[in-house]
């Protein structure tokens, strides 16, 4: 049986690396070796920057709730206390929204929250 050398594979592997690795700076887009450690590493940073993209974006909506509710005369943990107990569904995200961009109503949710309490 004839022999088959694997070059053509490997060039298209080392090619396929090269290419995530392109824009990196010196030899990480050059030499195969490094640019392998880049890429990997690159590609394990961007999965674990998803999930903490997730995790950001919800701090940033408990802080608007908080400040937004602090001025209503009620802190960020009864407030949603309250909310719940009011029966009032609404995720973080939508209550940030209205906190930034329609303070009287976010004052009315604040006032029902003080009520249930």
């Amino acid at each position: 049986m004839a022999r088959i050398k694997g070059g053509l594979n490997a060039k298209k592997k080392h090619n396929r690396v090269l290419k995530l690795a392109k824009g990196y700076r010196g030899a990480r887009s050059k030499q195969y070796r490094v640019a392998k450690q880049s890429v990997m590493r690159a590609l394990a940073s961007a999965f674990a920057g998803r999930k903490q993209k997730k995790r950001d974006f919800r701090k940033l909506w408990i802080a608007r709730i908080n400040a937004a509710a602090r001025l209503n005369g009620i802190n960020y943990s009864n407030f949603m206390h309250g909310l719940k107990l009011a029966g009032v569904d609404i995720n973080r995200k939508m209550l940030a929204d209205v906190a930034v961009n329609d303070a009287a109503g976010f004052k009315d949710l604040a006032d029902l929250a003080k009520s249930k309490l």
